[in-house]
């Protein structure tokens, strides 16, 4: 089922992303983490590959498995980092064969060394590209792209980066799923200046409930989000695992609350694999 149709149900949608493991020990737990969270009954849950197309196979193994032998709605996502439109056009052959209906399509990171993307002379140069290649190609996917509360990292002010999200949507993007954030303000304000841009899709907020200190330092000084000055005072406290992953819970579960009670679409879980947080924050909102 696609997912926008999902949506018009007019009910909160619970989402769950996961990313290709590299080790065995990584696939016992993934697999053991998506046992655990499909009893919540997730309506989408999605999967990553790496930087530069790495273990894209996996991925698009792991997507089809998630959908045929777990019976979950799998988004695969998609980068157009270093591919060809052929070698975009094979991935999303595959996938349309094996009976994904859904993806996300994201320009990913740019090279290593690299201080700019620089597309493929045969590739593409941005997730706009990416959306309106899948939909004049005839694809039938519902097509998911990314959004940032808090500004894309590369963007220059927030109007350049609002007509470049417009333009995703105009391209043929039928909702969007935000960056992480820990200050629900963040939303807000973003939404709001979207519905004034003339963006009407659903625009999902990505939680994700901290397990680990020094992991979520690393993770937000690399996608730009903001850590709140209440929240850092409180990481500073976490003298132990089990202090990091109370605080996340509860963190992330506050968030929930205030973004359900004022009309959120859902919220996509950003799980790192793992399904406590997760599993722990979907038992408190019920």
């Amino acid at each position: 089922m696609k997912i926008i149709d999902k949506f018009a149900l007019g009910k909160p949608l619970f989402s769950m992303e996961f990313f290709v493991p590299k080790t065995p020990g990584g696939w016992r737990t993934l697999w053991h983490t998506v046992e655990t969270l499909r009893a919540f009954e997730p309506a989408f849950v999605s999967v990553t590959y790496g930087a530069m197309g790495a273990q894209r196979g996996p991925a698009i193994e792991t997507a089809l498995k998630l959908k045929h032998e777990y019976g979950l709605e799998a988004m695969a996502h998609i980068t157009c980092v270093d591919h060809s439109r052929d070698e975009l056009r094979a991935i999303l052959n595959q996938l349309r064969d094996g009976g994904i209906e859904n993806v996300i399509a994201l320009r990913g990171d740019p090279r290593p060394g690299q201080t700019h993307f620089e597309p493929r002379p045969d590739g593409l140069a941005n997730a706009t590209e990416f959306v309106r290649f899948i939909k004049s190609e005839g694809y039938p996917f519902c097509i998911a792209a990314a959004a940032y509360p808090e500004m894309h990292p590369e963007s220059p002010d927030r109007a350049t980066d609002l007509r470049h999200l417009r333009a995703k949507v105009e391209a043929g993007a039928s909702f969007l799923i935000t960056q992480l954030f820990f200050d629900n303000a963040f939303y807000w304000d973003f939404v709001q200046r979207a519905r004034e841009a003339g963006i009407t899709v659903p625009i999902v907020p990505g939680i994700m409930p901290i397990i680990n200190v020094e992991q979520i330092r690393r993770i937000t000084a690399g996608c730009g989000a903001t850590i709140p000055a209440r929240l850092e005072n409180e990481l500073r406290r976490c003298e132990t695992p089990e202090d990091a992953l109370a605080l996340g819970v509860r963190w992330a579960t506050m968030q929930c609350v205030d973004l359900l009670e004022r009309g959120a679409p859902g919220i996509h879980f950003y799980t790192l694999n793992t399904s406590p947080a997760t599993r722990l924050v979907l038992e408190a909102l019920g």
